[in-house]
């Protein structure tokens, strides 16, 4: 709502001055550049605007002297949009290149052709592009950073979900391979969301950029280098959290029978991943809070890392012994017990 107010308040401050106040000629340009440029972040604003600039000045540039050498408005069509089009793929203009094609159709369609009008055109433009870029940057310039926080958050989410519901039916033996399927394709969708916080945090910095609003944004923290420690953990966790899920759907796909790695292992495993699930919901909490992380909530979370960790000792000693005759298994749960190993060192950072 804002960004469509001040979209709107760009619109009229470019069309008062040009339209109403100075009474430009080619007035209307104003507010249409002005309007588009109210981006969704300062430095898109600008960025685009520079793009934009340039890419009606070459269409309207290249159209005035069309119209001037053929003298006939249908074959200047024919000749320079094509040319017009293939230079809005250029990548410097980025997606802001079909403003060129547009800057032509502007001289070729709107009568009389002059160098006078087409220079009108592009200062015009010039001005809209300013007001734009003005607005976006002084009256409440956007910043995403609670997106970035949510992004994180729910990542974090999901993955404590995923490896509780793994644990509770590795624990009550109640699971098959629909059930492990299931598990598996949400272990899958959690590489997706914390791709989707990855994308957050650019996006977030990207708002920081040329924002006077800067860090005076109150109980959200900018993004820095404790967001990007989060998204290596979310990594682990999304590869660690796949990586059980794939070993418990194959286990039971080669076997096919309910709880077939027997209780000897599917309780300590459970027991192991209601640890992980705890320690990443107290990870979430003492990383993304809004003021800074909570003692307690730290301490509690390194009291979970170091249950984890013996959890993960009983993993490694009684593991061997359960799978000794099958050297497949024995590589596929050291493999895990190492991702796991790696995650619980990640949690804590001293």
């Amino acid at each position: 709502m804002v960004q469509a107010g001040k979209a709107a308040l760009a619109a009229c401050v470019a069309w008062a001055v040009a339209g109403w106040w100075l009474q430009a000629p080619a007035a209307f340009v104003a507010p249409w550049v002005a309007v588009v440029l109210v981006e969704s972040t300062v430095y898109r604003s600008l960025a685009h605007g520079l793009q934009q600039l340039a890419a009606i000045a070459v269409g309207t540039g290249v159209a005035t002297v069309a119209a001037f050498v053929l003298d006939n408005t249908m074959i200047a069509m024919v000749v320079v949009l094509p040319a017009v089009l293939l230079l809005a793929q250029w990548p410097r203009l980025g997606s802001q290149g079909i403003y060129a094609a547009t800057g032509a159709l502007f001289v070729l369609t709107g009568g009389q052709v002059s160098l006078a009008m087409s220079g009108a055109r592009i200062a015009e433009a010039v001005f809209g592009a300013a007001v734009g870029i003005a607005v976006n940057a002084l009256v409440r310039p956007p910043v995403y950073l609670r997106d970035t926080r949510a992004a994180l958050q729910d990542a974090a989410r999901e993955a404590q979900e995923i490896l509780n519901a793994v644990a509770e039916g590795l624990a009550d033996g109640e699971w098959d391979s629909h059930a492990a399927g299931d598990w598996h394709e949400r272990a899958l969708r959690l590489g997706r969301l914390v791709d989707q916080a990855r994308l957050a945090i650019g996006w977030s910095r990207e708002s920081m950029r040329g924002n006077h609003r800067g860090r005076g944004t109150g109980a959200v923290s900018p993004p820095g280098q404790a967001y990007d420690d989060a998204l290596t953990v979310l990594d682990h966790v999304a590869v660690h959290t796949a990586g059980v899920t794939r070993t418990v759907l194959e286990t039971m796909s080669r076997d096919g029978a309910a709880n077939p790695l027997g209780p000897q292992i599917t309780g300590p495993y459970a027991d192991f991943l209601h640890h992980t699930a705890r320690a990443i919901g107290l990870y979430s909490r003492t990383r993304f809070a809004g003021t800074g992380p909570e003692q307690s909530a730290d301490e509690a979370l390194r009291g979970a890392v170091a249950e984890l960790r013996r959890t993960l000792d009983e993993l490694r000693r009684t593991l061997p012994g359960a799978v000794a005759d099958n050297p497949d298994a024995l590589a596929t749960h050291g493999a895990l017990l190492a991702q796991a190993g790696r995650l619980a060192d990640q949690l804590v950072q001293d």
